[in-house]
């Protein structure tokens, strides 16, 4: 792992970009966007303006956001009767527990006096009437960035006769920093001759990846019946109850000549991860090559994931987050970037993109940057790199990382796979930074905790560890972390990462006491 080797792609240098960005004002490349496309721009944590931060594709499963939802209202779908009190659905909408907000479909329509193709937004449930000006305006901008996502490639599209169809997901980052997650299932419509692909996306403040992918299933088994079946079924599954984790809803639905179906939709029990296919990163990456990336990750760099397949950059992208669990990837984070953004890679500040392959070549600036090929066909996995990342980890814990990660052939499903995946890292910060509750000092009874940084590093005995401690409590995720402790009013909350803790600590009390 010590020994990685650089490698860097030679190609034309933007020079002084970096001075150029930081110089721009507030807002330059989004609200260029904004202005062509109509789409809303958002600022940053810590004042700084984030590249395309309104369009952030971000797994949200660990972060806490704003649900303001009050200037959004729910009314009156135009499929059927109300089921239930309507003011109890109007609760169930605000509190976040439906399964979605609303399905859209967009559709390829022909450019007016052009052959191009553009992504244009062809039905949407429920409807939203009774909405003021702006939110009407709020949303038609949000709408507009939905189609962007469905249809990254832009224009270049041709009729095709065969299309396999696809699952990928992004999600949308509000200006007040809530999120709302996009599932996309890209598909061939019915009909003959060739013809563009249709995209439908479901837009919904959970996040469980393979829960609506299960829902897409059920969603494309009904486009080929008719687009009329597709809509009864949304709104009884718009009604229920979201499960909680381990539990299973029920959906009854009628079907010509197959009678009324019941569709069990079951949560994972492991809610934490339920957005997460750590499968396929360990497919497009070996064990070596996915530390290497967690390591850039962990100190916050650029990194950039290349693929052409639009599902693998959205599951590998989730994944590669999930690892840094406790701890949250506080910077842009776009899972697949649409093409007319492209410039977003240029962006000095730290980011994760997911990037399609044909794109490749407007990567120009190599300068502290990691590009990652996860396609089949790859030459090599790391276009560019700094070179460093095999040292950026303590050799021992990169070791034990290895170990762990073995143990994840005896998975005998993906659920298991998951388990034994971010445990493997959960462990590497339960060694490195688990102390941290000790440090965080608390007067009187309801005063606002301090941590004590520097004691905190100086109690790690390894070196190599507290060098990588160092580094690591200067990134932004590890900050926001300690601000949350400090807020608290009774120390740690209970958690996985509190529980692995203990565990680890008590572990240590045992072995000591044996060599005594």
């Amino acid at each position: 792992m010590s020994g990685t080797v650089t490698r860097r792609r030679k190609g034309p240098r933007l020079t002084n970009f970096k001075s150029r960005w930081s110089e721009q004002p507030k807002g330059n490349l989004i609200s260029d966007v904004a202005e062509k496309h109509n789409i809303p721009s958002g600022e940053d944590e810590g004042g700084r303006q984030g590249a395309l931060k309104r369009f952030s594709a971000m797994w949200s499963s660990f972060r806490k956001g704003k649900r303001d939802r009050g200037k959004d209202p729910e009314t009156t779908e135009e499929l059927g009767p109300v089921v239930g009190d309507d003011t109890s659905r109007q609760h169930r909408y605000l509190s976040g527990q439906y399964f979605f907000e609303y399905l859209v479909v967009v559709s390829l329509k022909k450019a007016k006096g052009s052959s191009s193709y553009e992504p244009q937004i062809t039905y949407q449930f429920p409807k939203r009437d009774g909405m003021a000006k702006f939110q009407k305006e709020e949303e038609e901008k949000t709408l507009k960035a939905i189609t962007l996502f469905c249809f990254p490639e832009g224009i270049n599209w041709a009729p095709l006769t065969e299309y396999h169809s696809e699952t990928f997901s992004f999600v949308l980052t509000e200006i007040d920093g809530s999120r709302r997650n996009g599932y996309c299932r890209r598909l061939l419509p019915g009909g003959k001759g060739a013809r563009p692909p249709e995209a439908y996306c479901i837009i919904s403040s959970l996040a469980c990846f393979g829960l609506f992918s299960k829902i897409f299933d059920e969603v494309e088994k009904r486009r080929q019946i008719s687009m009329a079946m597709i809509y009864p079924f949304m709104q009884k599954l718009r009604e229920a109850s979201f499960p909680a984790p381990g539990h299973t809803v029920e959906i009854k639905s009628f079907i010509p000549e197959s009678g009324t179906e019941i569709i069990r939709l079951t949560r994972p029990l492991d809610s934490w991860l339920e957005h997460v296919n750590f499968g396929k990163l360990f497919d497009c990456l070996t064990d070596e090559e996915v530390l290497l990336v967690f390591a850039a990750a962990v100190l916050e760099r650029r990194i950039i994931f290349i693929a052409d397949e639009l599902g693998t950059l959205s599951q590998v992208i989730h994944a590669v987050a999930a690892l840094l669990y406790p701890f949250t990837w506080q910077h842009t984070f776009i899972s697949i970037v649409p093409e007319i953004l492209i410039d977003v890679v240029m962006a000095p500040t730290p980011y994760l993109l997911g990037v399609q392959k044909r794109l490749l070549d407007q990567v120009t600036d190599p300068c502290d940057l990691l590009v990652v090929d996860l396609s089949e066909e790859k030459k090599e996995t790391f276009i560019f790199s700094i070179g460093d990342e095999g040292s950026i980890l303590p050799p021992k814990l990169q070791t034990e990382i290895l170990e762990e990660l073995s143990n994840r052939q005896q998975a005998s499903t993906a659920e298991e796979l998951n388990r034994v995946v971010s445990e493997a890292f959960l462990h590497f910060f339960v060694k490195t930074v688990g102390h941290y509750a000790s440090y965080v000092k608390r007067g009187r009874t309801g005063q606002q905790g301090v941590f004590e940084k520097r004691s905190f590093y100086k109690a790690i005995d390894s070196k190599t560890t507290r060098h990588f401690v160092k580094k690591f409590i200067q990134t932004q995720m590890f900050d926001l972390f300690i601000q949350e402790v400090e807020q608290q009013q009774t120390g740690p909350q209970q958690g996985i990462f509190h529980t692995k803790i203990l565990e680890y600590q008590e572990k240590k009390k045992r072995e000591k006491t044996k060599k005594h």
